[in-house]
């Protein structure tokens, strides 16, 4: 009975069967409720068999949102059951990240079907939102770019997703805030859509909703992260988050959490670590604003000022209960705030903050209760904060200091040298009672050296700082000295004082930060300035024991070594022949202590070291790895991009010839004294030495010469004066003579002149009567001339007026006779045309003669092509009868042999033959066989030919 009732049982449906009905069904379906049963029936196969229920309803599913969107119960089940496609479980056989990306690359490449799940927001139904936000953030966590591009280019799409900020439903308002952090990162459209949609009001009043910084949660974090995303490198959303007032708005925030921080009762123990997050978040967002050399960073700080943000931010930087890492993130954003902006830089030295010491941080750290703290001026209270705490756990706060100090002398020259002079100053007096850096260097009073090597390392970040780039901060900072030489006491500089701690250290093993800080301090000093290089080579032993320090030590001392060689190096680059020790001798204490190929090797092993190779991806502070010790902080910033910059300069130093030294040029004006100027002074001085001296023996020799002259001089007087005296007789005789000459001379002259006026008087009369006789002659010529040309004019008269009647009457024969010639030529004409008419009758008689031929030739042509083809028949015919006769022909030679094979085998064996008639009856065959096909292939070839 039960078999029976077995066989009778219909088939089982598998779940591929029964996913292909309810899939047919929800496409194919008219019925509104027919629809919702095939989708419910769809979403129970969803969890197990995600990628059958993709491939058979997925288009139908997303087609629904569309065709039932005003149903909101189907629209509820199509999205949990799209949702459960994104998220099926974990052991399902068809559960794959491929998958994931396949359904959303279904919902991408249709602007459409995005556009139908931001057209659910509309809708205030709570599931219709928060199920189609989570189904946009599963889609863009698979195909981000491509779910940027279709939100920003549906209509109203981020105006949507933005006004979710202001829906009161907690779980919908979270989901659309957490969408459009994933959405904003990295596209600067949507982050300027959500901008301008006033994205920033609605999530300072979300913030405002939830608490403020001090009491909000999680939420805070979240609208503290998409307020990031939006102001990121995005310098049109800095200006608008100015100008819409944000900037107070943000104020008030800061100003509220750090109220509640200053009063007892202001927030639970249970909160405050999410208040402290909220905090280092907020500050996180102010330094967005404050990117170094950015377009808008001079504004944004003058407006954090205005706004009494940066107040605030050094209020918490100092508050008595801040934790630590705001308190460094606080410090660090107040550089940041300061750095590059003079008035900024001006006005913040004038806060007052609290007096924090080591004791007051310990208690805050072991959560002790507070004690009340003095107020001190800001930039005392950075460097106690910098040089007066030793613990390691506040070394991140000690850092932030630093980095603050040296912001707030940041390109501002009279800030450094005040700072410095007060620095000075407070060294010589010995009573200064805050945190001096130069103190703190050139002395070791407290002997806190070896308990706290950063101390050091600090001061000399702070002093290279405040000296880098500002020859007037050197040369003050090398006045400085110990030692009264009146006294008899020896003076030692400043440099010859820092290099002195320096040697201590390395004799004493110190911890080789101390040793890096000084050695960083001295490097950058002494670069490309030789008085400091002298003033250093004034202690020459200082430059041995650097040597020895470059040598010495094992491989874990490869940083000092690094850095005292190229401090060796930079001493010898900038050294001259005339320092204390000379640039040759220091050329050949580096070679023969070090050599070259030791100083290249600790440069280079210095320079690859992973400290300073991997210097910006390394954090600079506190990590877990070092609890209780010191962190691995050994260089300045600075400094690393100086020694970056300067390297292959210093690698060459060593291969520089001594003899050629290194002109230092500043501000276009070369430093300290040129070298080649000296020796060129020198070589002039000895030049005209030696001048001297040959003008000095010239001078001798003339004289020598003048006495002589002189000598022959007086010797030539006397005689000329006897020879002046027989002169004088001579023309005193000369001189009677030539008075009577005179008187002779002038008679004779007046008789001549005579003479010459009665001659002229004759010639001036000779020429006028012949200039008389002269014109006659031309006054008569002239009337016969005139007489000739008043005949020759009658002619010529004449003669025109014969030419005029002749002319007259060519022109009468002229015309006569171009009518003669019209008429020829016309009758001439008609002749012509009448021919051409007999030519043009003729000529179409010739083209129809030789239309008559050329049909006439064609016909024959194709006659021709037939014959030839007929002949080209027969002649394939005859060779294929030829053909076949050849092939009989071999054939019979086959069999002919073969019949004389088997008679020469019948002889063998000695059975008798017929061999004559055999043959004669064959040739006879033959011959009648090949006659009759010879006569079959003639009458074949002539049947082919006819």
């Amino acid at each position: 009975m039960f078999g029976i009732l077995q066989s009778q049982a219909p088939t089982k449906q598998t779940a591929t069967d029964a996913i292909n009905t309810l899939s047919s069904r929800l496409l194919n379906g008219r019925l509104l409720e027919d629809r919702r049963a095939a989708i419910l029936g769809l979403r129970s196969f969803a969890k197990e068999y995600p990628a059958s229920v993709a491939s058979g309803a997925l288009r139908g599913l997303i087609g629904s949102l569309s065709r039932d969107g005003n149903d909101v119960d189907t629209v509820k089940i199509v999205l949990e059951t799209l949702l459960t496609l994104f998220s099926p479980n974990d052991d399902s056989p068809e559960a794959s990240e491929e998958l994931s990306l396949w359904l959303a690359d279904e919902f991408t490449q249709r602007q459409d079907n995005i556009t139908s799940l931001l057209d659910l927001l509309n809708n205030n139904d709570f599931y219709s939102r928060l199920y189609s936000l989570q189904l946009l953030a599963a889609i863009q966590s698979a195909r981000l770019e491509r779910t940027q591009e279709c939100v920003f280019t549906a209509p109203l799409g981020i105006s949507r997703m933005v006004a979710v900020l202001d829906d009161r439903r907690e779980a919908v308002r979270n989901e659309g805030l957490l969408l459009l952090i994933s959405l904003t990162p990295s596209s600067p459209e949507i982050q300027k859509l959500v901008a301008f949609e006033n994205g920033f009001d609605r999530i300072f009043a979300l913030m405002n909703a939830e608490g403020g910084l001090s009491h909000g949660g999680v939420i805070i974090q979240d609208c503290l992260s998409l307020l990031a995303n939006l102001l990121r490198v995005n310098v049109s959303n800095q200006s608008l988050f100015r100008e819409t007032g944000c900037v107070p708005k943000l104020a008030k925030l800061i100003a509220q959490a750090v109220t509640d921080m200053d009063t007892e009762d202001g927030v639970a123990d249970w909160a405050k670590p999410q208040r402290d997050k909220n905090l280092w978040g907020t500050l996180v967002v102010l330094r967005l604003f404050l990117v170094h050399g950015g377009l808008g960073t001079q504004a944004n700080q003058l407006a954090w000022w205005t706004s009494g943000i940066t107040p605030q931010t050094l209020r918490l930087g100092f508050g008595l209960s801040t934790a630590l890492a705001v308190r460094a993130e606080a410090l660090i954003t107040c550089a940041d705030l300061i750095r590059g902006n003079p008035k900024v830089q001006e006005g913040f030295a004038q806060l007052q903050v609290n007096h924090l010491t080591e004791e007051i941080l310990t208690r805050r750290s072991a959560k002790m209760p507070e004690k009340p703290t003095d107020q001190i001026n800001v930039i005392h209270g950075l460097l106690d904060l910098a040089l007066e705490i030793s613990s390691a756990m506040f070394f991140d706060v000690r850092l932030a200091a630093c980095e603050c100090l040296k912001a707030y002398f940041y390109q501002h020259r009279p800030i450094r040298l005040h700072f410095l002079h007060r620095s000075i100053e407070g060294y010589d007096s010995g009573s200064d009672e805050t945190g001096n850096a130069l103190a703190t260097l050139m002395t070791n009073r407290d002997g806190r050296r070896s308990t706290d090597p950063y101390r050091i390392w600090l001061a000399a970040v702070i002093l290279l700082h405040l000296i880098v780039d500002e020859p007037e901060a050197k040369a003050t900072l090398m006045r400085v000295a110990e030692g009264d030489a009146s006294a008899g006491e020896e003076v030692v500089t400043c440099i010859q004082a820092l290099t002195g701690m320096l040697v201590a250290g390395l004799q004493r093993a110190e911890d080789e930060r101390v040793s890096i800080g000084y050695t960083m301090l001295l490097c950058s000093w002494l670069f490309e300035d030789p008085d400091a290089v002298n003033d250093f080579l004034g202690e020459g032993s200082s430059l041995q024991s650097l040597l020895q320090a470059a040598v010495q030590g094992g491989a874990e001392a490869v940083l000092v070594q690094g850095m005292c060689t190229m401090l060796l190096g930079i001493v010898y680059e900038f050294s001259t022949k005339d320092s204390p020790i000379p640039r040759a001798t220091i050329h050949q204490m580096i070679c023969s202590g070090l050599g070259r190929e030791q100083y290249v090797d600790k440069l280079t092993r210095l320079r690859e070291h992973p400290v300073l190779r991997d210097y910006e991806v390394i954090h600079q502070g506190l990590s877990e790895k070092h609890a209780g010790g010191l962190p691995d902080v050994y260089f300045d910033k600075m400094f690393v991009n100086f020694l970056k910059d300067n390297f292959s300069r210093l690698l060459r130093a060593v291969d520089r010839d001594p003899g050629m030294e290194i002109s230092v040029v500043t501000n276009g004006v070369q430093k300290g004294i040129s070298r080649e100027l000296v020796d060129n002074l020198r070589m002039q001085v000895d030049d005209k030495n030696q001048a001297l001296q040959k003008a000095e023996s010239e001078l001798l020799n003339l004289e020598r010469i003048l006495g002589q002259e002189q000598a022959e001089h007086r010797r030539a007087k006397e005689t000329a004066a006897v020879e002046l005296a027989r002169i004088r007789t001579i023309n005193e005789n000369l001189q009677k003579h030539h008075e009577e000459d005179m008187r002779r001379l002038e008679q004779q002259h007046r008789a001549a002149i005579e003479q010459l006026h009665a001659q002229h008087r004759d010639a001036v009369d000779q020429l006028r009567q012949q200039l008389q006789q002269s014109k006659r002659e031309a006054e008569d010529h002239a009337a016969r001339t005139s007489e000739s040309h008043a005949a020759e004019i009658g002619d010529l008269k004449a003669m025109i007026h014969k030419l005029e009647r002749e002319l007259e009457k060519s022109n009468v024969d002229h015309i006569q006779d171009l009518q003669t010639a019209h008429e020829e030529y016309t009758a001439k004409l008609t002749s012509l045309e009448t021919r051409a008419q007999r030519a043009e009758i003729r000529v179409e008689e010739a083209e129809r003669r030789a239309k008559n031929s050329r049909q006439s030739a064609d016909e024959a042509a194709a006659d021709a092509t037939a014959a030839k083809k007929a002949q080209a028949e027969s002649q394939e015919a005859a060779e294929k009868v030829q053909a076949e006769l050849d092939d009989l022909l071999i054939v019979l030679a086959d069999i002919e042999e073969k019949r004389a094979k088997d008679k020469k085998r019948l002889k063998s064996l000695g059975e008798p033959t017929s061999d004559n008639s055999d043959e004669e009856e064959d040739e006879n065959e033959e011959t009648a066989s090949n006659q009759g096909d010879e006569e079959e292939v003639r009458t074949n070839g002539h049947d082919g030919v006819d």
